[in-house]
């Protein structure tokens, strides 16, 4: 995939605006799994989707011609999501007359099995994960990343993207009650 990312990359920062919708045809899928992974809300992952290609194409002008134009979008997709989260954690939120806000209804499982009632299981555990966690756990272990890529793509070292990885994977065990 990555030559023929840099290639449609290379040519787009050269003019060729049919190369950009061949770049967005070929990574849409995955940046949007990525940020749905990431923002656990699929309306969401997909306004952070546009927001990712319209940041590439402000910054074509910085990308390095002839280089690898994936870390590098998925690092766009990573900082737009962040930027997505800071914003909502400063959010005003509405009150009532006596100070309490209003509920909000959790999603039911009507009628779900025991695989639907796990996968639920599974992605609450992944939301509890801080967002640097649950970061490395979707990057290398939902998205098969190379802890290398992931590492680039998180805009951190090696290094720090196992141990992150580490205490996800820990995490995720003891909130199963399994044994590290």
């Amino acid at each position: 995939m990555p030559v023929d990312a840099t290639d449609r990359m290379q040519r787009y920062c050269d003019g060729d605006a049919s190369a950009f919708r061949a770049l967005h045809a070929l990574l849409a899928a995955k940046l949007l799994a990525y940020l749905t992974h990431m923002a656990r809300d699929r309306a969401l992952a997909e306004d952070l989707l546009q927001h990712t290609f319209l940041k590439v194409h402000r910054a074509r002008g910085a990308y390095v011609h002839g280089a690898d134009p994936v870390p590098w979008i998925y690092a766009i997709a990573h900082r737009t999501f962040l930027d997505e989260a800071r914003r909502v954690k400063r959010a005003i939120v509405r009150v009532d007359a006596e100070g309490t806000p209003p509920d909000l209804a959790a999603p039911a499982l009507d009628d779900a099995g025991p695989d639907a009632v796990a996968l639920a299981a599974a992605l609450a555990a992944l939301d509890d994960l801080p967002i640097q966690q649950r970061e490395a756990v979707v990057l290398t272990k939902l998205e098969g990343k190379s802890v290398a890529e992931a590492a680039e793509i998180a805009g951190t070292t090696p290094g720090a993207m196992k141990v992150r990885a580490h205490r996800g994977y820990e995490a995720l065990r003891r909130k199963f009650g399994r044994k590290p």
